[in-house]
């Protein structure tokens, strides 16, 4: 198979610090984690060839980025509002092909860094969200 169809994936929040999720609904786009890694140069003046070197550094868990039909009366668009706000890392999951015997889920700790709304004359109200990961995000099969 080519590839796999993403409709359904989902976004949930920790509601309740203790591993209670809640879907946030009426996501249309998710991507992330995008993860990164340093590369640290240790290029020196015998280094082989004129070429550059290096060695690796730290990694970067990166960032999940979600664009919202936004409802501004929803509880849970309104969760993350306060997730914004907040001092406190928050827990959230990102669940690909959830209830497919192929479901994983993305389990993360971040804190929101950027929430923007849209209020186009010719189109839907829209709202993107962007969670900074803090630490290393985990990939599991849950399926």
């Amino acid at each position: 198979m080519a590839g796999k169809d993403a409709l359904g994936t989902q976004f949930l929040r920790d509601t309740t610090g203790a591993g209670a999720f809640a879907v946030i609904a009426n996501v249309t786009d998710i991507s992330g984690p995008s993860r990164q890694r340093e590369a640290i140069e240790v290029t020196a003046h015998d280094s082989p060839n004129k070429y550059r070197e290096f060695i690796k550094g730290l990694k970067d868990g990166g960032e999940v980025e979600l664009t919202i039909n936004w409802d501004p009366g929803n509880t849970g668009h309104l969760a993350l509002d306060a997730d914004f706000e907040e001092d406190d890392l928050r827990d959230y999951q990102v669940i690909v092909l959830p209830g497919d015997p192929d479901e994983h889920t993305w389990d993360l700790s971040g804190l929101i860094t950027d929430i923007g709304d849209a209020y186009p004359t010719d189109d839907k109200m829209e709202r993107t969200v962007t969670v900074k990961i803090s630490g290393k995000p985990t990939l599991t099969a849950t399926g």
